[in-house]
């Protein structure tokens, strides 16, 4: 590979002045096949063997990433049309960009902002961690960007959850000493990228190191100004770069020293740096001492760590999760798919209006206005009128991924499995016919799933079941 002549005098730099990192083999690492990974969904996935389980299904070893739970190497590209894909189980993602997240810990109780969100691995991650117990705000500054984030969080069935189309700047005007904690995936010269993108080398000489240095320190402004004493920022970029990574530490904390490094157990396959290192305490994934791509990544804290779990303050009331005619629409259509427990479930929070649309909300979202929301609480789905004056409503998809299989009534699930033709045809969105061997009932809403995991609604009528699957979704 035709590596930047500015990455390379960079790198040779580097490593004449950090001899406990090896140079051999640096250089030809570039040269190797990118590596890919998928990441299991923590709050859809309940064992590591039913993980194993599902490699096997997709024909893939079970070779773990060590600094992620939850996370595999494997040899294929995540196919658009595998339907555990779509049914959000697993999300494809870099091996290396699964350890941020890992590393922030996200805990049910707090109050958790990923400020630079899009394409969304990160966010659906710290949200299957905090279990819907919480508040966790996504944000994207591009709105374009924001559109793919919103289709995977919503894959991922998690809730809680706030997409915002903001600038940190504007975040943190908004939002002061507000969050517990902040991660940042921040915008980079993307030098770990050059193997895996063909793009990247030419982005990086547009836009490089002088580009991102400032960036990323107007970033690390706004977060602090969000950020409660005693909370945490994980600072992570795709870069090899010193001025974007250790040196870029090393000033923000000459600025506030308030915030130190927060060192963690050394991890298999990952370069901890040491106390005569640049920044003790930061952790990078190097591409020819690692089965990963370039990666850096620091954990900080500000003034005496703490638990905060701060969200509690802002959740709604039982008191106040009042029901009004629209609810009563929505939850008796629902109720046709619904047991006990996911009716519970899913009245947890307080079912507010934007235009048609409803949604459920388990806490205020007062707190954001006056900032760009491009998707608040769990999408229940539209209230449509019709001609005759009357209303109908018609769920939304992420209301289906948001359920397990205890959610769901005895006759109402029905099971696609790999060698049912229906099972394509149900994510085309074609019509598909049912029989008595299925053990549904003869009429009303459904749900549709392959291997107990739920991909979303059809309407029984007799033999067939309209298809409900999102049109945005369906395979072409």
């Amino acid at each position: 590979m035709n590596l930047p002549e500015e990455f390379l005098n960079e790198m040779s730099d580097f490593f004449s002045r950090q001899k406990d990192v090896p140079q051999e083999g640096f250089l030809e690492s570039f040269d190797n096949e990118p590596l890919k990974g998928i990441r299991f969904s923590r709050s859809k996935i309940k064992s590591t063997d039913e993980e194993h389980r599902l490699l096997e299904e997709l024909k893939e070893e079970i070779t773990p990433v060590p600094w992620c739970s939850g996370g595999y190497y494997t040899k294929n590209e995540s196919s658009g049309r595998e339907a555990l894909y779509h049914a959000g189980v697993y999300y494809p993602q870099e091996p290396s960009a699964m350890l941020p997240a890992q590393v922030m810990a996200a805990k049910p109780g707090e109050i958790v902002l990923d400020l630079c969100a899009a394409p969304g691995g990160k966010a659906c991650r710290l949200g299957e961690d905090m279990h819907g117990e919480g508040i966790l705000v996504a944000n994207e500054i591009s709105f374009e960007r924001s559109k793919a984030l919103l289709r995977n969080v919503e894959r991922s069935g998690i809730s809680g959850l706030v997409i915002l189309n903001e600038s940190p700047e504007n975040i943190a005007a908004r939002l002061p000493l507000f969050f517990d904690k902040i991660l940042i995936d921040a915008p980079c010269s993307g030098e770990g990228m050059f193997r895996r993108d063909s793009g990247a080398v030419k982005s990086y000489m547009n836009y490089g190191p002088k580009v991102c240095v400032p960036l990323q320190e107007s970033i690390l402004e706004s977060a602090d100004k969000c950020l409660r004493d005693g909370g945490s920022i994980v600072y992570s970029t795709c870069t090899f770069c010193v001025d974007e990574d250790e040196n870029q530490i090393a000033s923000f904390i000459t600025r506030h020293p308030e915030y130190h490094v927060k060192a963690h157990p050394e991890i298999e396959g990952v370069t901890h740096a040491g106390e005569d290192s640049l920044l003790p305490g930061s952790m990078r994934i190097w591409p020819h001492l690692s089965r990963g791509d370039g990666h850096f990544c620091v954990h900080l804290i500000k003034g005496e760590e703490k638990e905060l779990e701060s969200a509690e303050e802002y959740l709604i009331s039982s008191e106040d999760k009042h029901r009004d005619r629209n609810t009563e629409t929505a939850m008796n259509l629902l109720d046709e798919v619904l047991s006990d427990k996911g009716r519970e479930k899913l009245l947890m929070g307080r079912f507010i209006s934007h235009g048609t649309g409803i949604f459920s909300m388990t806490f205020d979202e007062k707190i954001f206005r006056g900032l760009k929301v491009v998707k608040t609480g769990l999408y229940v789905g539209d209230i449509k009128p019709l001609k005759s004056g009357k209303t109908v409503f018609e769920p939304s998809n992420s209301i289906a991924l948001s359920l397990d299989m205890e959610d769901i009534r005895d006759g109402s699930y029905l099971e696609l499995t790999r060698s049912d033709d229906r099972l394509l045809k149900y994510l085309r969105g074609e019509t598909i016919s049912v029989t008595q061997d299925d053990g549904l009932k003869t009429a009303g809403l459904i749900v549709a799933g392959i291997g107990g995991y739920p991909l979303g609604f059809a309407k029984i009528n007799g033999n067939t079941a309209k298809n409900m699957y999102p049109k945005a979704w369906r395979l072409i």
